[in-house]
């Protein structure tokens, strides 16, 4: 590494590259510079002045480390290397300096502040600032800007870092935001009084440094002192982006995003981050049993006989929602099929292929994305369907990366050549010539909108022939958490849904809400919500939701994450495995294990990658037969982000942002006539 530059900082010797600013060199040699406005996941702008350095022999004034790369130093007059001080008298004054620029204006709101007990200004300004003010005149004020039903502001403690301009206008791909006026009068406000149309607009209450922006459902709720905080994993997408949940006593009182490179980088959609209300609402949290047309409750000794007393003798059928982990899916694949019955996990209908890991989750990490030349998307719409990763499509595009797409033509925050929307666009590709793609880095992603049709094996292996023609990885884009982790079990029917539902005269429902189920079926529903599932069943058990119980979750890109338990489930409501291994029990065909760690155990004596918790499986790339396509349009999978399972239905915040959503889209609509 030839452009290799070596720096000496506070004394401590480091190589760096030179393109590396002076405040990323400083984290390299292990030291602290404060900083308001720098975030290395955004554009520098170089504007709070709070990450002020010395450069030994170079101007008699600090340098703001942020906007400084290490190769415009000049070395020493016998060629040392350049010195950087970041703890001089110079700097420390400069620092004070800005300090006290920074809270002329900013209130004595900390007492009230959302932000209090973990706020970088009341931090930097302990560690950096000075302990006495100078200040006599009047504050300025500024108006609160109403950005919405998440995002609360308190503008009169704005210190105009930008932070979220810039997330809003690079990462989210809106441009509502922008900064108006000079000096005194400059504030961060809203395009014509507009709130914010954006899947991730969440992510600027992490980001501003300030207690200005805020989140709304949690403020004046609770001090982060007072929360106990577990890392765990989301489920509203296949995405498994890294989340942290906080607790106060037995309620989820926030969710917030944890930094994974791999996954989310730190961010994470609105819906993971606000659902948090829909745990607590509608919830089963005791056993129901239906007596003349009518659910009365009834304790567990006696739901769970009554369950067994339907199922023994009966031609049975499984049914695995979109937000059961590897563990409960794979206990009700054991019990069902000991009894002669058949499990499904494809409740949507997608064609997947289970056996064949490349055709199913592809070979594409979502790291890819970001060293893509060409990025190809067939029946997807990532905006809603996973809306970090479309971040990530975005950031890839800004870089420089051709994106095309079949499907539907919608508003994806970049450009990108609309190829066309039904099968035929397809089939004029794959005849095309690709081999100029070849030895360039590509990724094609598959959506379940061009898999749940009849067709959707023949799309497919249609995705996989365009792959190989251009030398490209796929991925294929899932909408369920739980979906890939399921197929890894193999808790699949020959067939689909309907060869598994058919004829069977007991279905038993584990959290698979978005089914209709028949009549004529004896429908046994597990799961944490009173939603559609409950309403059909027969006899309801109810199981802990995401936040309740140890699982784990397989990504779309096949990476096996651990969801940790964060609170308990309400009332008598149980672990979602235990009760399958109750419920075994009473049938006489106990399952093996008395313990999660004896199932975990079982499970990975089955399938040996999911022991590999957060890695990556290569798979090994087999090719479908490619056969003819159908003559469908391409529909997309998610018709609405905010309602898409049974906890988010439950959550009247999420109702309020789907309404919303509705009268935006019909209001552009008459604005277009």
């Amino acid at each position: 590494m030839s452009d290799l530059k070596k720096i000496i900082i506070d004394g401590i010797e480091v190589e760096v590259p030179g393109a590396m600013t002076l405040i990323q060199a400083c984290e390299e040699a292990g030291v602290e510079v404060p900083r308001f406005c720098y975030h290395e996941r955004l554009s520098i702008a170089g504007n709070c002045r709070m990450c002020l350095v010395e450069v030994v022999g170079g101007p008699p004034k600090p340098a703001a480390s942020c906007a400084m790369q290490v190769k415009d130093l000049r070395p020493g007059p016998e060629g040392q290397p350049p010195v950087v001080k970041t703890n001089s008298p110079m700097v420390k004054k400069a620092r004070e300096g800005v300090m006290e620029f920074l809270l002329i204006n900013h209130p004595l709101d900390c007492p009230i502040c959302d932000q209090g007990g973990e706020c970088d200004l009341q931090d930097q300004a302990m560690a950096y600032g000075v302990d006495f003010s100078r200040y006599r005149e009047p504050k300025r004020a500024s108006d609160d800007l109403n950005l919405g039903p998440l995002v609360e502001t308190h503008m009169t403690r704005c210190i105009s870092c930008t932070r979220c301009v810039r997330f809003t206008t690079e990462v989210a791909g809106i441009t509502q935001m922008g900064q108006t006026g000079r000096g005194e009068d400059a504030e961060i406000t809203s395009y014509l009084n507009q709130t914010l149309d954006s899947n991730m607009q969440g992510n600027i209450v992490d980001l501003c440094p300030v207690g200005a922006l805020v989140s709304k459902p949690y403020s004046f709720t609770a001090r982060p002192w007072e929360l106990t905080k577990t890392e765990t994993i989301d489920v509203m997408d296949a995405l498994g982006s890294n989340i942290r949940v906080d607790t106060k006593g037995r309620k989820v009182m926030r969710i917030l995003p944890r930094n994974h490179d791999g996954v989310n980088e730190e961010w994470i959609s609105d819906k993971s981050r606000y659902v948090w209300d829909g745990l607590s609402r509608q919830r089963l949290d005791t056993p129901y049993i239906r007596e003349n047309g009518k659910l009365r409750k009834a304790v567990w000794d006696e739901a769970l006989t009554a369950v067994a007393a339907a199922m023994k003798g009966k031609k049975v059928a499984g049914l695995i929602g979109d937000l059961a982990n590897v563990e409960s899916a794979f206990s009700l694949k054991t019990l069902i099929e000991g009894l002669g019955g058949k499990v499904e996990a494809r409740t949507d209908k997608a064609r997947l292929p289970a056996g064949n890991r490349s055709a199913y989750v592809g070979t594409a990490l979502i790291e890819d994305i970001d060293h893509a030349d060409n990025i190809f998307m067939i029946g997807t719409n990532p905006r809603v369907e996973a809306p970090v990763l479309n971040s990530r499509i975005r950031k890839a595009w800004l870089r420089g990366a051709t994106v095309g797409l079949v499907g539907e033509a919608v508003d994806l925050t970049y450009d990108y050549t609309h190829v066309g929307t039904d099968r035929a666009a397809l089939e004029q590709l794959l005849a095309m010539d690709h081999s100029d793609k070849q030895g360039t880095n590509g990724v094609i992603i598959v959506g379940q909108g061009a898999l749940n049709e009849a067709d959707g094996e023949a799309v497919l292996a249609a995705a996989q022939s365009l792959a190989e023609k251009g030398g490209a990885k796929l991925l294929v884009l899932h909408t369920a958490a739980a979906r890939v982790g399921a197929l890894d079990v193999n808790a699949v029917t020959e067939g689909g849904l309907e060869a598994a539902l058919d004829g069977a005269e007991v279905v038993y429902n584990l959290g698979a809400d978005e089914v209709e189920i028949g009549d004529g079926a004896f429908v046994i529903y597990q799961g944490s919500h009173g939603d559609r599932g409950a309403h059909r069943a027969d006899i309801i058990l109810p199981g802990a939701a995401y936040t309740e119980e140890n699982g784990l979750f397989v990504n779309t890109e096949g990476r096996p994450q651990l969801a940790m338990r964060a609170a308990f489930a309400p009332g008598e409501a149980k672990e979602n495995w235990a009760i399958l291994r109750a419920l075994s029990a009473e049938l006489g065909a106990t399952l093996p294990w008395d313990s999660l760690a004896q199932l975990r155990q079982a499970l990975v004596a089955a399938v040996p990658h999911l022991a590999d918790i957060d890695v990556v499986a290569e798979n090994t790339w087999t090719a479908l037969p490619v056969t003819k396509l159908g003559k469908a349009t391409f529909r997309n999978a998610v018709k609405d982000f905010y309602l898409t399972n049974p906890i988010a239905r439950s959550s009247a915040l999420m109702a309020e942002l789907s309404a919303a959503a509705k009268a935006r889209a019909e209001s552009t609509k008459v604005a277009a006539e």
